[in-house]
């Protein structure tokens, strides 16, 4: 399947890498985009973490999914627009998809195009009277206009994963505005977002034993050296991530283990030992936080699901506050 692309060529892509980059390193502290994890290696890595012991998230969530997607499907509207933001893998995209009528249309959005492509063909063939309309985009970019409107269809954003946590908190109402925007009046929003709990849990979620995570953080900086061209020495980068409570999120760098420099486009780019580059930021809330954040940028929650132990949170959203609230475990 084609996927349709209002994203810039291949050349304004690098050149746009290369710009974030620069930037960030310019910086103080360093710091790059998550989002430059996901090449096709990145993102088979991030599949990889998904499969973890310790990465909770995943499992936690699709349970939830499994448990109460049929009920989520009705409040979506099952001959709505589906639209999913970072779609990835799409490994739980079936548990909602499989409650929608033949007339629904489905939109998945990824940045990265092999992904995109091979999870929309994986798609189609279990559901081929669905119709499906992939977009290889930032979503963080995509104008409202760029989703086709079909008449009588009301669309649905699907966001899993808690990918939200990505964001700070400004930008999350930044980016919980745009998705109001791209949906409409009496649109909606299907959202996983992570939970606080015990420090351990979470650490460990970000330093799996098996070295997948830190392979995502380095892959970073192997992308800058095959695509940019970047001189540097990823095995002098390791990978470091702790939850900092204060500020209620995981933080991931990449390390300085002595004191070196990375040159790129004609610059160099000086690091003392121990200095660290800022590469992601995975914010935690708990239900009424996100309640609260979700509301600052015009949305309402209408139903809550969660497992037993209360480790992440399902919300519905909508643009009206008239539907009562439901919790759900």
């Amino acid at each position: 399947m084609r996927s349709e692309s209002p994203t810039p060529s291949p050349d304004q892509e690098k050149k746009d890498f290369l710009c974030s980059v620069r930037e960030g390193l310019r910086s103080r502290p360093k710091t790059i985009p998550p989002k430059y994890f996901y090449d096709a290696h990145g993102s088979h890595l991030f599949d990889l973490i998904c499969t973890t012991p310790e990465y909770y998230p995943t499992r936690t969530e699709t349970a939830i999914l499994e448990h109460h997607s049929e009920e989520m499907a009705e409040m979506i509207g099952t001959s709505s627009t589906l639209i999913e933001l970072g779609s990835g893998s799409a490994i739980k995209t079936p548990l909602i998809l499989r409650h929608l009528s033949h007339d629904a249309v489905y939109v998945p959005i990824d940045i990265c195009e092999p992904h995109l492509r091979n999870s929309t063909q994986r798609l189609q063939t279990r559901f081929p009277a669905l119709k499906m309309q992939p977009l290889c985009a930032d979503y963080h970019r995509l104008p409202a206009h760029a989703i086709k409107h079909h008449v009588g269809r009301r669309k649905v954003v699907f966001f899993p994963g808690s990918t939200i946590g990505n964001c700070t908190p400004d930008e999350a109402v930044t980016l919980l505005k745009r998705v109001a925007a791209l949906v409409g009046p009496g649109g909606g929003l299907l959202i996983g977002v992570d939970a606080k709990k015990s420090t351990e849990t979470l650490n460990a979620a970000y330093n799996d034993a098996a070295g997948h995570t830190a392979a995502f953080n380095r892959n970073l900086l192997t992308r800058m050296q095959s695509e940019l061209g970047a001189q540097l020495d990823a095995d002098q980068f390791a990978h470091h991530a702790y939850y900092n409570e204060p500020h209620g999120r995981i933080e991931m760098h990449l390390v300085s283990r002595c004191k070196q420099a990375i040159r790129l486009d004609g610059e160099s780019f000086e690091f003392d030992e121990g200095e660290s580059i800022h590469t992601e930021n995975s914010y935690k809330y708990s239900a009424q936080e996100f309640k609260q954040l979700a509301r600052t940028a015009g949305w309402h929650l209408q139903s809550n699901w969660h497992d037993e132990n209360e480790l992440f949170n399902v919300h519905y959203l909508s643009q009206s506050a008239a539907e009562p609230l439901k919790l759900a475990r």
